[in-house]
């Protein structure tokens, strides 16, 4: 057989060679016009900043602040405890009250975003100097010192992220995009599940002993590692079983390009498009960046959404693979009923 016999006709690959080039610049594109988009103007708007009710003073600032720009939004509380709670729950990046010397006092956060806190001292230091008021601004959560812009957290989701849709897509290739069987669908859930494990501890030794940005909470950001890995791998694993190869550019657009510049994790999410704000509740890396921070910085209350979120994700993927198999295996099993008409899957 000469080489012109063994090599397909052009009409053969073609087309399947077409749409895939397509689907890259598609993706491509998106990636493009997300990250540029969202990314280039950052313009705060609506920052959250508590204030205690019944503070006259703090109330006056913050009413006067409102009326001349919308860069802060003031967050009411019933009282003092509450405002602080809500400083390290992460509700606020910020807590305006009356101060020693006739003066305010601002209570900041910046571990939750150092770009955030600083427009907060710097609009309320402005609107505190206009008034003719002595400002005392301490920092109750500080960012580590090894982390001075707050973007280690957000680089540890990417790459748990990214570790577990890859992962996904090895073993899909490998073994097929959907199980032939229940039981090599729980191999495969089982696979992933030590994977997520092993990448979660590595992730954590990485940022903490090797490289010193941390020096504490090692076991808790391993913790939150594996489970960000596990939920990412399995709703890649699910799209992909469902969808094939389609699933793959699928995944990409949720988890990259859109994921990663609706994390917050750049920029806090009152600084992006308003398309992009409240993203970082429910995608993959907004939810793994705000676990990271908890775990790291914040009270354990703080973990409450971050921690549910990632968990539903992680079990909407196991289920949408059982699914996946379990309609697969009855349309092979169709097809190979004879004299039954089955499409194609």
């Amino acid at each position: 057989m000469d080489e012109a016999q063994r090599t397909p006709p052009v009409r053969d690959w073609l087309p399947r060679a077409g749409a895939l080039l397509l689907g890259t610049l598609a993706v491509a594109t998106a990636f493009i016009a997300a990250y540029v988009g969202a990314l280039h103007q950052p313009r705060p708007h609506d920052v959250p900043v508590g204030v205690v009710l019944g503070d006259q003073r703090a109330e006056a600032v913050m009413a006067a602040v409102r009326q001349r720009t919308d860069k802060i939004e003031p967050i009411e509380y019933d009282d003092p405890g509450a405002a602080d709670d809500g400083l390290t729950a992460r509700e606020v990046y910020g807590v305006l009250t009356s101060g020693p010397d006739n003066g305010l006092r601002l209570a900041t956060a910046s571990a939750s975003a150092p770009a955030a806190t600083d427009l907060v001292t710097q609009v309320l230091g402005q609107a505190a100097q206009q008034a003719n008021l002595p400002i005392q601004v301490t920092d109750e959560v500080p960012v580590e010192r090894t982390d001075p812009r707050g973007l280690v957290p957000f680089y540890l989701a990417v790459g748990y992220v990214l570790g577990g849709y890859l992962a996904s897509t090895a073993l899909g290739l490998q073994t097929g995009a959907a199980p032939v069987s229940l039981p090599r669908a729980g191999l495969r859930v089982a696979a992933l599940a030590v994977y997520s494990i092993v990448l979660g501890i590595v992730g954590a030794t990485v940022v903490g002993p090797a490289l010193d940005v941390w020096h504490h909470d090692i076991p808790a950001v391993a913790a939150v590692g594996a489970l960000a890995v596990f939920a990412a791998a399995m709703v890649a694993t699910a799209v992909q079983a469902w969808l094939g190869l389609l699933g793959t550019g699928l995944v990409i657009l949720l988890l990259v390009v859109l994921g990663n510049p609706g994390s917050g994790g750049i920029y806090a999410p009152e600084f992006l498009p308003a398309w992009l704000r409240g993203m970082h509740r429910w995608n993959l890396p907004g939810l793994t960046t705000d676990l990271v921070k908890s775990a790291v910085y914040f009270d354990r209350r703080s973990t409450g959404w971050a921690l549910t979120g990632l968990t539903l994700w992680a079990l909407l993927g196991v289920l949408g693979l059982v699914t996946a198999t379990i309609f697969r295996a009855h349309r092979r099993a169709a097809r190979a009923r004879p004299g039954t008409p089955v499409a194609d899957a």
